[in-house]
This record gives C-alpha cells, structure tokens and sequence, in this order.
C-alpha cells in the first residue's frame, strides 16, 4: 500500500510540474523577453531560496557540468558576411536610415568582433565567478574545511578561461581549497565525450528523433520578423548578395549575441525583443531537436558523474567537488538524457515542446550542480538534489522527499538508462 502511495504521489508531482513549467515558460518569457534568444541568453545570476536538508542531512560533495559563459560569435563567418552585405548596400545606397545607423555602428566595432571570434568576454567570466560565488554561500559546509576539487575542461580556450575564473573565485571564497585543473585529451570522455580528439571512440546512436518532428506540419508560425526586419533594414532587397532568408538569419544572430559583447543597441531601431519573443515557441522546437538527438552521445559524461560520486561517497576519493566545462552541445543533451524537469518527455505534439524545454536552459554558463547530503545518523541513505542553474529541479527518479532523492535510487536509475 505504502509503495503505491508513493507511486501516485510521484505521478502527481510529475502532473504538477509539468503544468507549472508551461505557465512558468510564458511568464518567465513575459517578464524578460530576452530568455526567447534561447541559446545566446546570457546566464543571470540569482539567488533562489532552496529548499532546507532533512533534519540531520549536510552536503559534503557536488558534482558538476557547465557549458562556457558568455562569448563573442562562435563562427568569424557571420562577421565577414555582415561586413560584406553592409559594404555593398552602402555603396548601392540599399540601405534605410536605420541601416545605415547600424551600418556605422558595426564598422566601428568590425576589428573588435573579428578579432574576438569565439572568445569569452569579461561577462562570460564574471559569471562563472558569480555562479561559484553562489555555490559556495549555498553550501558552506562542503567547502569550510578546504579539501580537494578536480577540475575538467574541453580543449577549447573559452572553456578553460571559464573553468579558471570559477576556479579562482572558490579559492579566493577558501584559500584552504585545493584545485587542480586539467584541459586534455584524458579527460575528453566527462565533459566532450564526441571531440575527435578524444581516445575513447564510442558507438552510440549520433541522433534520435524527437516524437513531435512527425507532426511538425501541425505548427503554424506567423513568422514575421524576417519581413520587418528586411524592411527597416533595406529600402530594396533587389540584388542583395545572398539569399533573404540567410541574410535575416545572420542579422538576428548577431542581435542575439549583442548582450554577451556589450554591444546591445548596436541595432537599435532594428529588431525588438519583442519581436523575437513572439516566435520564440517556434524556434525552440528546433533548439529541442538538436538537443534531444544526440543525448546518447552524452553518455559517458553521465557515467563520469555516477562513479566520481561513488567514489566520494565511498570514500576512495578525496574530492570535495567534481567541475566540468565544457559545451551547450553537450549540456542540452544532457539535460535530456537525465530527464531534468522533464526534458525527456519526447511529447508528440509540437506544441507541448515548451512544457517540457525552453531553450534558454541552455544559455551562456548554464550549469547542472548535484549536491549530495550525508545524515548524522548511522547507515542513513545519502541524499541528492539536482541544480539547474542554480534553480531546485526535477529528475525521473521516484522519492517521496523532493527535491531530495535517495542516491541508491539515483544511481540504479541513471546506470540503468546508460545500459539500456
């Protein structure tokens, strides 16, 4: 009777989540249009309340994975295409009052961002200073002693000037705390597990469709943005090298990026967030495809955390704090493949996607931290609780004490659904 208390009482927390992520999703989208640049939303640094331990319970160990803070434009591409397109509308005089506004505003910015190509900016490290700053005034009794932290990065710079602005603010938190970081090719399978350099070849499926792709047809988008903004943009868009819809995309993306260069009203008069918030429901389907098919891929990372826990847990290891750094590539599969807040729902209608994903999840320095808990008391299970950029989450795994899960549970749940 007990067990099947439980098991209801679960799916009706499942039920509720899922209904307050939809109101949250458009609320929160109300609020600050800006989280609809999805991906390119820098992280925001708040300070939820969080829900206390159980009575006896301290955190003694977290386990993490983060993806890089906020950077210039990842592809040199779009900034040479821009400087071509606003060359020859100048010269063409295809340009609006507006356009040529901008046009003077990115000449004078064009060596900075080319020079900046995919490079973290001062407010990609201010977050990841901000975020350890936070983890530690979370959880004092993890880190008041001092102890060992191991720290992992992908390969690529950005990332690693992310792990080391973390890195020093824990330290300047607690000069006790030792850490040691590490950017190489051992290390590739915990936080970039598909980088060709990696040793470790694995044969995971590259991708799985999402169930809702077969009913995609059934969403109807207005999609008026490109228009408005091809008309503010140009008088004509008669002999614009490039396609139109090309030529939108470049320009959206680079407005999107503007809040992580300090660049925001570069085009002013141009393009609204508004505007960009009113299709955002339908540029999250695509965000949740990419995310959602390669989740397998993501595998190895999942199974780094599951044995690095155990071995804290068990005691042959050391480490106070397992940190990750690495890719929004392998942080939003991720996401889905531990089911965090349902991500793993896989709807069939399109129109549920953003109940269960809203792609600014998987923003500038987002982060997974899972925070393990010991009791007082003698052979008491170890306890865990999942963090989604710094927010209480939920897991697919059953408990009668959200958001708290018993590890036991956490690890038969995860190994499973790595071995499936």
């Amino acid at each position: 009777m007990k067990k099947r208390f439980l098991c209801v009482a679960f799916a009706l927390l499942s039920l509720l989540t899922v209904w307050g992520q939809n109101v949250s999703a458009l609320d929160q989208l109300k609020a600050d249009p800006r989280r609809a640049y999805g991906t390119d939303y820098p992280y925001l640094l708040e300070t939820p309340k969080l829900t206390k331990a159980p009575s006896g319970y301290k955190p003694f160990y977290i386990s993490h994975y983060a993806r890089h803070g906020s950077r210039y434009y990842w592809s040199g591409a779009l900034y040479k295409e821009l400087d071509s397109l606003l060359t020859f509308a100048h010269e063409k005089q295809l340009l609006t009052a507006a356009g040529e506004n901008f046009r003077v505003k990115f000449m004078a910015a064009k060596q900075e961002l080319q020079t900046g190509v995919s490079e973290l900016t001062d407010l990609g490290w201010a977050q990841h200073q901000g975020i350890a700053r936070i983890m530690y005034n979370n959880f004092p009794e993890v880190f008041k002693k001092g102890g060992n932290v191991l720290a992992v990065s992908s390969l690529v710079g950005r990332c690693v000037i992310s792990m080391s602005a973390f890195c020093q603010e824990l330290v300047q938190c607690n000069p006790k705390i030792e850490i040691r970081e590490q950017s190489s090719r051992f290390t590739l399978d915990a936080v970039v597990p598909t980088d060709g350099q990696n040793p470790i070849k694995h044969n995971y499926p590259k991708y799985v469709r999402p169930r809702y792709e077969k009913n995609r047809d059934k969403f109807k988008s207005a999609d008026v943005l490109r228009d408005n903004l091809a008309k503010r943009m140009f008088v004509s868009t008669e002999g614009l090298p490039g396609r139109l819809q090309h030529i939108t995309s470049n320009l959206i993306n680079l407005y999107t990026s503007l809040p992580s260069i300090g660049h925001e009203g570069m085009m002013e008069g141009l393009i609204t967030d508004e505007e960009i918030a009113a299709e955002w429901e339908h540029n999250n389907l695509g965000t949740y495809s990419w995310v959602f098919g390669p989740q397998y891929q993501m595998i190895p990372i999942l199974q780094d955390i599951l044995k690095k826990a155990g071995a804290a847990i068990d005691g042959s290891s050391d480490h106070i704090a397992d940190l990750r750094f690495g890719h929004d590539t392998c942080i939003g599969p991720l996401t889905i493949l531990m089911g965090i807040n349902g991500a793993d729902k896989d709807p069939e209608d399109p129109y549920e996607v953003k109940n269960v994903y809203q792609s600014w999840e998987t923003c500038k320095a987002c982060n997974i931290q899972l925070i393990f808990y010991r009791s007082s008391k003698k052979d008491a299970d170890v306890l865990v609780k999942c963090l989604m950029n710094g927010r209480e989450a939920t897991l697919p795994v059953p408990t009668a004490t959200y958001p708290y899960y018993k590890w036991s549970d956490f690890l038969k749940f995860y190994t499973e659904r790595c071995n499936k």
